[in-house]
């Protein structure tokens, strides 16, 4: 469940936070279409190649859209937002967690948390499965990563790809190397704010636990049934309800300032395509070192993008 309280708490501090980030990508990025790039998704689609194995018109690889990573975002935002609008508790969350405080037993209390606590832990569920939506998704994880690039002066990463087996081929990293070395650790120095939230949240250990189904619920308390006594990775044993709703509130505040930075991305693009021909020039990166511009052309009635055609 959802407390309005700490949502805006957490919230105001990253929004802000957020804010001055993606002003100092605007600022300092390598070249002007980079953080662009990161709104439409620019990737290089490998089987173009083959296309030109059968075909005169070659086509260029270095493509931008949504692809399948960003339809299945798509579909997790709208399981997201349907939580996160039909699952908001109307106290704050002291107010809540004082009403499990008994001074001396009394059944009807005791009958009464016994139900709070059953819907708690229905909620919780679909909180992990959100929890998972969110550190696990394709999307998300790419351009996180991509934004941390720009945030250090790099170029654009055309070529970013998840591995999806031990033997992920040409691969940028497997999903937890990449969220905790790539993206988290890099923001230690540019944002500690963001680095400690991160820190704080996702943890492969509890990632794995909701993943497999390897936990279990007792008096407001998460058992974590995969703690192993040496390995450095699974120390938790238990976290309660209200360490797991800090998280999940995380979680959440991350997922809508994503949405925010994205949004923001646009408009102040669209904002300079509508000052310079209803274009912006990004820059195509080759894996060789070989660089080259293309123009990205601006439709203002809905909002998006596509290569200018020659």
């Amino acid at each position: 469940m959802i407390f309005k309280d700490i949502l805006q708490d957490k919230g105001a501090k990253l929004s802000l936070e957020i804010d001055r980030l993606l002003g100092h990508a605007l600022k300092n990025q390598k070249h002007v279409g980079n953080l662009l790039l990161l709104y439409v998704n620019g990737f290089f689609q490998e089987d173009i190649l083959a296309w030109h194995k059968h075909r005169d018109e070659k086509l260029n690889p270095h493509v931008i859209g949504p692809g399948s990573e960003g339809h299945s975002e798509h579909a997790h935002y709208d399981f997201i937002h349907k939580y996160r609008t039909t699952h908001i508790h109307p106290m704050k969350h002291a107010e809540y967690v004082k009403q499990f405080v008994m001074e001396k037993w009394d059944k009807e209390i005791s009958d009464r948390n016994t139900v709070l606590i059953e819907t708690e832990e229905t909620t919780i569920q679909l909180e992990m499965l959100i929890y998972l939506k969110f550190w696990e998704a394709d999307m998300i994880i790419k351009k996180l990563y991509q934004f941390v690039r720009i945030l250090q002066g790099q170029d654009y990463d055309w070529y970013f790809k998840i591995a999806n087996s031990a033997r992920g081929e040409n691969a940028t990293g497997n999903r937890q190397d990449i969220v905790r070395l790539k993206i988290r650790d890099q923001l230690k120095d540019i944002s500690p704010l963001l680095y400690d939230l991160i820190k704080e949240t996702y943890k492969t250990q509890i990632r794995n636990s909701i993943a497999h189904s390897n936990y279990s619920f007792l008096n407001r308390v998460i058992g974590l049934n995969n703690f192993i006594e040496k390995d450095p990775a699974s120390q938790l044993k238990r976290i309660s309800f209200d360490e797991w709703i800090s998280i999940f509130h995380n979680t959440l505040v991350l997922h809508n300032e994503y949405i925010s930075m994205n949004n923001a991305i646009n408009v102040h693009y669209g904002k300079i395509a509508m000052e310079n021909g209803m274009v912006v020039p990004v820059l195509i990166t080759e894996k060789d070192g070989k660089q080259y511009e293309m123009l990205l052309e601006y439709r203002d009635t809905y909002k998006d993008w596509h290569y200018r055609q020659r």
